[in-house]
């Protein structure tokens, strides 16, 4: 019986094609790039609603230091006075921008850098999500993350947050702490010359006192008391004012 011969099927099999190394590596940073997307927008629509527990720089703070003072406190509880000196010394034009405040930042730049123009909405994405220091990845992403606090957070949030994680000494953090600390008041206690050095020492507060103030720091003090009565009384402080 004559055996049947099968031909062996000498058609070689196709080897899958090499993925372009780069093509992968592109893919990787395009998913790696919508995670963290995700995660802060998932961070920052959280600090809506729940307050930080600790910052970034805070928490560097109490590592360095052995612990630190803050204690978180609503806004309702704090002299309205304090928010208003504040945003008179820092932001002005707090209630009228989207996160940047266009004309200072021209101004800025006019002064030759000489001055900052940085929003309360800027510094408080730094404080509670970023780091302290000056370096355009920092900026870059202070500048991105901006307009998303401001399209998600309320003007009063903005605030309140801020107010709590400022830094007002070595070590001591928020507005509770530093009324106990420089006055040995509640935040709710604070008068208008208390409030006004409060806002007064925010630019540099481990080299300014709020009790002990130098003759900078008076003088500085009483033009915010008057930014503050100013934009009182001409709407400036509505968006966050209840």
């Amino acid at each position: 019986m004559a055996k049947r011969v099968t031909k062996k099927n000498t058609r070689s099999r196709k080897k899958p094609a090499r993925q372009n190394p780069l093509r992968r590596v592109l893919r990787f940073l395009t998913r790696a790039t919508l995670v963290l997307a995700v995660v802060i927008l998932g961070l920052i629509a959280l600090g809506a609603v729940v307050n930080p527990p600790t910052t970034p720089y805070m928490f560097a703070q109490s590592r360095a230091l052995g612990g630190v003072s803050q204690d978180w406190v609503e806004l309702d509880d704090v002299s309205p006075v304090m928010a208003r000196a504040v945003v008179a010394a820092e932001d002005a034009n707090f209630c009228t921008h989207w996160g940047f405040d266009l004309p200072a930042i021209k101004k800025a730049i006019e002064d030759g850098g000489t001055r900052g123009a940085s929003t309360l909405s800027q510094q408080t994405v730094k404080n509670v999500y970023l780091w302290h220091g000056r370096n355009y990845t920092r900026k870059a992403m202070e500048a991105l993350l901006t307009p998303i606090l401001e399209a998600i957070w309320s003007k009063r949030r903005i605030v309140e947050v801020y107010l709590n994680v400022a830094e007002f000494d070595k070590g001591v953090f928020g507005v509770k702490a530093a009324a106990r600390h420089y006055f040995g008041v509640r935040p709710d206690q604070l008068s208008g010359v208390q409030a006004a050095r409060l806002a007064a020492i925010l630019p540099d507060p481990k080299g300014r006192s709020a009790s002990k103030p130098s003759a900078f720091v008076q003088k500085r003090a009483r033009a915010i008391l008057s930014g503050a009565a100013t934009i009182g009384k001409d709407g400036r402080a509505a968006c966050f004012e209840s």
